[in-house]
């Protein structure tokens, strides 16, 4: 089976943050359980690299956007490495491919496209037009950004939106196009109710020049979110490349609530309109607030991801944002949660068992272990809270069963059965733990690739590796 899985395309104009972070993660779980299931995977990350945005910020400080875009796309590709994601593709906008293939869907969809007069509120720091109702609310100024709203009067492109509006909402209610959870469902559902208008797809090159241009119309850049969207196709070479024959539509596309209506709405009429299929599921995740307050740039709040895996390391923050960040809704981040995550769950009760185990191996079975088991197979259950995004719950689901390692050698006490002389009992009892172990090791693998393959190393074996230090090393929490 062929299975391909995307994130959404972080906008360049700003480093890396957590809310990133979780999401490659999220997606490089989803992807690491379908290569144990024995599917064919393309993972896709990338970078979402023009519009006006961009261009201005690259003009502060002295940069053609090219340059710029080419140092934030980096840090984004640095993110993926250390976390350790396992994806295929990374893909930029600012890719000469991409940019070729978008000029082609362009031109194949044009019978959905047509010009008239646009005049609405425009935030560049949004790259986006407000309604007079909004603009009213925030006193003429964008609170995200405190800069006026521009009145835009210019002559664009629009798309027919509204001509896909019953199509997207019969794919929805069939779940042929999956919505995760199902909150994030019914909003989309709501909003189609009220009904999509058509949307402008295009700007004025005078207005904005970094851009693809559109094809036949010099005068006019294609809108950045309208050709960022069509990353998921360019990047496995569509119309003409096997890789788009072979793994369109997505398994799985991961985004974050706060674009739902790009990919719900927008994105499944772009694909009606080329006749191609939809994605099989959306899934959205929440938002990261920290110590219970949102990440903003006001409150001067936000936490480089970097710096939780420069203390912690990428497993642990692996595990925290799967674990303690709800699945299915808005999560809080603090460094004291970090800390007693690492200390008491990973430390505590996963490295402590492990230890105690490899301790009592060496020192009671002279380091042999039982043979390993030749075939492999991973638990139903978890493998379906995977499969419907419910990492934090599969999460809990192994967790009971490691808090089971420790419970299961304070009940057996394999200590007493040594000094006791009772061999026999003693081997049953360890190399039950062991096989115990090995299992939860695989069952980690999708979440905290590197701590599995430790503990595979320490125990997958006839003859016990012993860990030269805990897998979870004291830190401190400043």
């Amino acid at each position: 089976m062929k299975t391909f899985i995307t994130t959404s395309i972080p906008y360049v104009n700003g480093p890396p943050h957590l809310g990133h972070a979780m999401e490659f993660t999220i997606a490089d779980v989803l992807a690491r359980y379908a290569r144990l299931r024995g599917d064919e995977v393309i993972l896709s990350i990338g970078t979402d690299e023009h519009g006006g945005k961009i261009a201005e910020k690259a003009e502060s400080l002295k940069l053609t956007p090219q340059e710029f875009t080419d140092q934030m796309s980096q840090k984004f590709q640095d993110l993926a490495t250390t976390l350790e994601i396992s994806n295929d593709r990374f893909i930029r906008t600012t890719d000469k491919d991409h940019e070729a293939r978008v000029q082609k869907i362009w031109e194949s969809i044009k019978d959905d496209l047509y010009i008239k007069q646009y005049q609405a509120w425009y935030c560049t720091g949004d790259e986006a037009f407000f309604s007079d109702a909004v603009v009213k609310k925030n006193n003429n100024v964008c609170p995200e950004h405190n800069r006026p709203y521009e009145k835009i009067v210019e002559e664009n492109y629009f798309f027919k939106l509204s001509k896909y509006n019953q199509r997207i909402k019969d794919l929805i209610v069939s779940n042929e196009f999956l919505i995760i959870p199902e909150t994030k469902r019914n909003e989309i559902l709501s909003l189609l109710d009220e009904g999509l208008e058509d949307i402008s797809v295009s700007r004025p090159k005078s207005k904005i020049y970094w851009g693809i241009p559109v094809p036949g119309d010099e005068s006019q850049v294609i809108y950045v979110w309208f050709e960022a969207l069509l990353n998921y196709i360019t990047v496995l070479g569509f119309p003409d490349k096997s890789d788009f024959k072979d793994y369109w539509p997505a398994s799985y596309q991961v985004i974050g609530k706060d674009i739902i209506r790009f990919h719900a709405a927008i994105w499944p009429a772009i694909l009606m309109s080329l006749g191609i299929a939809t994605p099989k599921k959306l899934y959205v995740h929440g938002f990261i607030n920290v110590d219970n307050l949102k990440m903003s740039k006001s409150l001067g709040n936000s936490i480089d991801p970097f710096a939780i895996v420069d203390q912690y390391g990428a497993d642990a923050f692996r595990y925290f944002f799967l674990r303690h960040i709800p699945s299915y809704d808005d999560g809080n981040f603090s460094w004291e949660a970090m800390a007693s995550s690492y200390q008491n769950e990973l430390g505590n009760e996963l490295g402590n068992a492990v230890q105690r185990t490899a301790v009592m191996v060496k020192n009671y079975l002279a380091s042999e272990l039982p043979e390993p088991e030749s075939k492999k197979a991973y638990d139903q259950e978890i493998g379906s809270l995977i499969e419907n995004c419910r990492f934090d719950k599969a999460l809990e689901q192994i967790w009971l069963r490691v808090k089971n390692l420790n419970q299961f050698i304070e009940d057996q006490k394999p200590w007493s059965l040594y000094k006791a002389g009772e061999q026999k009992k003693l081997v049953l009892v360890l190399n039950s733990q062991i096989k115990a172990l090995r299992y939860i090791a695989d069952l980690l693998q999708p979440f905290m690739p590197d701590v599995s393959d430790k503990i595979s190393l320490i125990f997958n074996s006839k003859q016990l590796n012993l860990p030269e230090r805990t897998l979870f090393p004291r830190r401190d929490l400043d």
